[in-house]
């Protein structure tokens, strides 16, 4: 019970804290309404110049992604993520024609005036390294040499992570055989966590392509294998509101530990631009409210509590 009531104040005084806002009962009565952060959220685009497979509409995730960020340029928002599987490959990889996907989904992405990032997501290294994925995208103020990051907006500290990595932490590739489901964050990435908790002590948000939390369907497993660890961090920082997750290509919704994780639809799925999914973020003090377009449902949840 110490420890919630000791994350609870201290999420309570940071968010109070944040961005030169109003303190006081005058700040909680105005911040009922006015947000300290939104930002526009979508995931797995699996953008490619290939024709349907099953549910996965590639081709039409140009036109969807052009949707996408032609609403987002309606409202005031602090930043655009994408939690990963950007683009894909044709059904006979290619890394040359892979590029050319990749550069052709980012010129649609980057219409976005304001700062945009990417999560490194297992297509997006399938034909092409990880390196090559990342110098084809703009993540802003990040170097090209980064898959995982941290900025601050609006008071908030955002964390992204990436599981792309075999147990010894070398990158993972799947033109080299690597298997999807053995994915994990590594010794380093889980010190520089840690570290980068330590140094910003502020309202945190985290995101990641694959599930922070037990995720299977069946024998399939979706989530990172080290994910409990990742998760106890997290918590002991006290600091965490909430995880964004995409890769599963459903929408679910989980508290553990007083962290609302939560994964969304795939923009990928089902033809037509009333199929498309994608949304946007708003953080309280008290809550995070999603606000979902197309396929995506709007969402409330409670935070800091």
């Amino acid at each position: 019970m110490s420890r919630i009531i000791h994350r609870r104040t201290f999420l309570h005084r940071s968010l109070l804290a944040s961005g030169g806002l109003i303190l006081g009962d005058r700040f909680t009565r105005l911040n009922r309404e006015t947000p300290l952060l939104r930002f526009g959220l979508v995931t797995d685009s699996h953008y490619a110049d290939r024709p349907e497979a099953g549910t996965r509409y590639y081709r039409e995730s140009l036109d969807k992604m052009r949707e996408c960020i032609e609403e987002f340029n309606r409202h005031e928002l602090d930043f655009i993520i994408h939690l990963g599987d950007f683009k894909d490959q044709n059904s006979e990889p290619d890394a040359v024609e892979t590029l050319q996907f990749l550069q052709a989904l980012e010129q649609v992405y980057s219409t976005f005036p304001g700062p945009r990032y990417h999560c490194v997501g297992n297509h997006d290294v399938d034909s092409i390294t990880k390196q090559q994925f990342l110098q084809g995208v703009i993540n802003t103020g990040i170097t090209h040499e980064r898959s995982y990051y941290q900025f601050m907006a609006g008071g908030v500290s955002c964390i992204v992570l990436d599981a792309n990595y075999y147990a010894d932490g070398r990158d993972q590739f799947y033109a080299e055989g690597a298997n999807w489901q053995d994915i994990r964050i590594p010794e380093v990435e889980v010190q520089w966590l840690q570290d980068t908790l330590m140094t910003h002590k502020a309202p945190t948000l985290v995101f990641c392509h694959h599930p922070l939390f037990a995720y299977t369907h069946g024998e399939v497993i979706y989530h990172v294998q080290n994910y409990r660890e990742v998760q106890h961090i997290l918590e002991q920082s006290g600091q965490v509101l909430a995880v964004f997750q995409g890769h599963t290509h459903e929408e679910r919704y989980e508290e553990t530990g007083g962290i609302q994780y939560m994964t969304l639809l795939a923009m990928v799925d089902h033809s037509g631009p009333e199929n498309n999914a994608y949304a946007i973020a708003g953080v309280y003090p008290d809550r995070i409210e999603l606000t979902g377009f197309r396929r995506i449902k709007d969402k409330t949840m409670v935070v800091g509590h």
